[in-house]
């Protein structure tokens, strides 16, 4: 009854850097939006410029793994 265990799957090859692209660009026009919109708190601009900041170190991160 010892059953033969599975074989390791293999992992997904994925385009990190144009979902990291896309998120920021999301987080650009956030921004844009908000800009545009001129709201009373700044809280969700710095929400933005963090999201936006986050996704360039997220590119130089996976850009940097890439190359290793």
């Amino acid at each position: 009854m010892s059953q033969q265990p599975r074989p390791d799957l293999e992992p997904i090859k994925t385009n990190d850097t144009a979902t990291i692209l896309v998120g920021t660009a999301l987080w650009l026009v956030a921004l844009v939006a908000l800009l545009v919109a001129r709201p009373d708190e700044s809280r969700w601009l710095w929400t933005c410029a963090a999201g936006i900041g986050l996704g360039l170190f997220g590119l130089a991160y996976i850009r940097r793994r890439d190359r290793r």
